[in-house]
């Protein structure tokens, strides 16, 4: 929902190599950096990469003629979601725990609000040959965020809607169930809409004085009608009206990954069309609770709730 805020920064990455080689004639750890992640290998020396958004990476002295390279885009902070690529095959888990991979071996992990700083990724080849590297997330502080001029009844709602909203919630579970085999996420993620932030991810939420849960997306205020594009490619899984998010329009992008889009207007799209990156989905709204015409955004990894300022760059603004 639309309102002012002091914005939660999140810089561009500046990733740098600090490598320290074991003995004069151990060969350097091959380490390749680019814009938006990392490239690993299982080196020859003790590597660790840092950048500014809080992430280290490092690990043990090993000696591996036949290296596993393993790449891990993203910003390493609370509430990112990463996209990765391990040898086709290989198995991975985070802090233990089995994460989807595709035929190709891409994955994606993504981290909670409070997720813990520290995080391990491990993959295993089909050999029994593993790959390791601690994680330690950047700490996020959230600002409070005040909206007053809200109904009551989208506040405390009555009791004759509780009802209603056990619905809406079942039914957006199961928009958000599916596991398809999409990898659209794995290009470049655009702006749904233009216009100006108005609200971030992680904020507090005090609604007519009434402290509420945090925010879970990023909201791009404009006029009602403003055009809604699928940020990428995707499957609609939900166009529907809902009792506190308005007109909702829910993308399968594949792996488990979808975007929300609440408080919208109108649809230009039916449950089950496949929507192509740029096509149009919808117009900016105030549908719900919501005191002006903009556009709330949110991104999950199943119920993994996720920042998507992680996973675009620039601004919405026209």
């Amino acid at each position: 929902m639309a309102s002012t805020h002091t914005k939660d920064t999140l810089t561009n990455p500046i990733i740098s190599v600090i490598t320290r080689v074991l003995g004069k004639r151990a060969p350097r750890a091959l380490t390749c950096i680019f814009a938006m992640g990392v490239v690993f290998t299982s080196p020859v020396a003790t590597a660790a990469i840092a950048t500014n958004e809080g992430a280290e990476i490092s690990s043990d002295p090993v000696q591996d003629k036949n290296p596993i390279e393993v790449s891990l885009n993203g910003k390493f902070t609370q509430g990112a979601l990463l996209r990765g690529q391990a040898p086709a095959g290989a198995t991975v888990t985070l802090n233990g725990e089995p994460v989807q991979t595709n035929k190709d071996g891409k994955f994606v992990v993504g981290f909670e609000r409070e997720a813990p700083l520290q995080q391990r990724l491990v993959v295993t080849l089909d050999n029994g040959k593993t790959w390791t590297r601690d994680i330690t997330l950047q700490k996020r502080e959230y600002n409070i965020q005040r909206i007053d001029g809200l109904e009551q009844k989208m506040v405390t709602p009555p009791a004759e809607v509780t009802a209603r909203i056990k619905r809406d919630n079942v039914n957006v579970g199961k928009a958000r169930s599916g596991n398809s085999d999409l990898d659209a996420l794995f290009t470049r993620f655009e702006w749904p809409a233009k216009g100006r932030i108005s609200g971030v991810y992680g904020s507090q939420r005090i609604l007519n004085g009434v402290p509420k849960w945090p925010h879970y997306g990023v909201d791009i205020a404009n006029k009602t009608g403003t055009p809604v594009y699928a940020p990428v490619d995707g499957v609609v899984t939900m166009a529907d009206n809902l009792y506190y998010s308005g007109n909702t329009l829910i993308l399968d992008h594949g792996m488990r990954v979808f975007s929300t889009f609440l408080h919208m207007d109108s649809f230009t799209v039916e449950v089950g069309d496949t929507v192509k990156q740029g096509e149009q989905i919808g117009t900016i709204g105030s549908t719900g609770r919501s005191t002006g015409p903009h556009l709330d955004w949110r991104i999950n990894l199943g119920k993994t709730r996720l920042d998507p300022q992680t996973i675009i760059s620039g601004s919405p603004e026209q």
